[in-house]
């Protein structure tokens, strides 16, 4: 499909070294997953979509993908249980809904888009949270639907070693050979409205009500039309503590700089700062895309320009 639409999105399925990506079938897995849900975001925008509809069906579908750690494919916590968290924001007002510490939701995302536009607030969590998606009817799905054979052998490996482990982490790998889990979408539509969703099952063998930087806004997501969308990856405590998304966007408000350029000041900060661990991907208002992660790799594609659609590690 090919357009002169002024479009751009992207998309990411998680940061790390990926040594759990040790052949070309499995990694092609990774890819062809990130390239469809990337057609199909551009397949919204081409219809005359919102870059908010953009991002909420991209998440959705990286959520339903039981590869990536989000939805159907989420870790599970201490108890053996899943406990998601997203959230989603319209760079047009700063609207944005999220939801921590879910469960029994296929699409947090969904949820979380609910939030921002059913409620008068911006986040609920756990039981609060679950009570709301009573009330928007939300249909509710058995625990077994995320107990998937990976899921289950990851959560057996992190209690036998007595710690947390993170996502497709290599038993034998250290803390530097771990991919981090977490999806995200951000694009900007054809009218220069921005927007960024993000959504997470945490860490295996987490401890009970645990929330990362995924729900929180301006950590794990952010969008602001007069500076940039963005979706984080990483080590979520590394995220909140330096509210990576808001910096990177204060970045590009304050000195004027590109994605690329905020992209970077922001990686750099986050590193000099804390060690963080992860990445991000970006749009700024002109519609550049961008990302940058201090591991070894993260999944990720993108569309830019409505041009050709790009996939890589």
């Amino acid at each position: 499909m090919s357009s002169q639409l002024n479009y751009s999105l992207m998309v990411h399925g998680g940061a790390g070294a990926l040594d759990n990506v040790k052949d070309d079938k499995t990694a092609m897995r990774y890819l062809e997953s990130i390239r469809t849900i990337l057609e199909h975001g551009r397949e919204v925008m081409e219809l005359g979509g919102s870059a908010l509809q953009a991002v909420e069906t991209c998440a959705s579908l990286l959520e339903d993908d039981p590869v990536f750690n989000a939805g159907c494919g989420s870790v599970l916590n201490e108890h053996g249980k899943v406990e998601m968290d997203a959230a989603i924001m319209d760079g047009r007002d700063l609207s944005a809904g999220a939801v921590a510490a879910v469960d029994n939701i296929a699409n947090p995302i969904q949820l979380a888009r609910m939030v921002m536009t059913e409620s008068e607030h911006v986040m609920l969590i756990a039981e609060g949270a679950m009570r709301f998606a009573d009330h928007c009817e939300v249909k509710r799905v058995p625990e077994d639907y995320f107990y998937t054979p990976d899921r289950i052998e990851q959560l057996k490996q992190a209690r036998r070693k007595g710690k947390i482990m993170l996502d497709h982490d290599d038993t034998e790998a250290d803390s530097e050979d771990q991919k981090y889990g977490t999806i995200g979408a951000i694009a900007m539509d054809p009218y220069g409205n921005l927007a960024a969703a993000t959504s997470t099952g945490g860490i295996v063998n987490k401890r009970l009500g645990r929330v990362g930087d995924s729900p929180i806004i301006g950590a794990g997501v952010y969008a602001d039309n007069e500076t940039c969308a963005v979706s984080a990856t990483g080590y979520g405590e590394d995220f909140m503590r330096t509210v990576i998304a808001k910096t990177i966007s204060d970045y590009i408000m304050i000195m004027g700089l590109d994605a690329e350029q905020g992209t970077q000041a922001g990686i750099e900060y986050l590193s000099r700062k804390v060690t963080g661990r992860g990445g991000v991907i970006v749009i700024d208002k002109h519609g550049n895309c961008s990302s940058g992660f201090t591991t070894k790799k993260m999944i990720h594609g993108w569309i830019q320009h409505g041009g050709e659609t790009f996939c890589r590690f």
